[in-house]
């Protein structure tokens, strides 16, 4: 496994360092919140709290989420990342262009303790 130190060495934000360093975790369920978040439980046995109004914010892809109806279609695919189908009647397994998703370092560095 490789230090915090190496993985800076690489041109890794300290915070992705630190998450690399510790070991990686998987992500076991997700719960979209009413408020635009997220509650996250790891497979280490942590619950923390993304915030995902921001990332909507900032447009792109995620404007596709900005309402509570879409926000709330969220799902854990195979890969154990949160993620959305853009058009719920596509199939993104078909269509891979019709997911957005977020990876499980990105949920767990962004997130906050719960």
């Amino acid at each position: 496994m490789r230090t915090v130190e190496q993985y800076l060495e690489m041109g890794m934000p300290l915070p992705y360092a630190e998450y690399y360093a510790s070991g990686t975790k998987k992500i076991v369920s997700a719960t979209p919140n009413d408020d635009f978040t997220v509650t996250i439980l790891f497979d280490n046995g942590e619950r923390r709290n993304l915030d995902i109004k921001p990332i909507i914010n900032e447009g792109g892809v995620f404007k596709n989420i900005e309402t509570q109806e879409s926000f709330k279609r969220m799902y854990v695919d195979e890969c154990r990342t949160i993620c959305w189908d853009i058009d719920p009647d596509v199939d993104s397994n078909v269509v891979y262009e019709n997911k957005i998703d977020l990876a499980p370092e990105f949920c767990y560095v962004e997130s906050v303790p719960c």
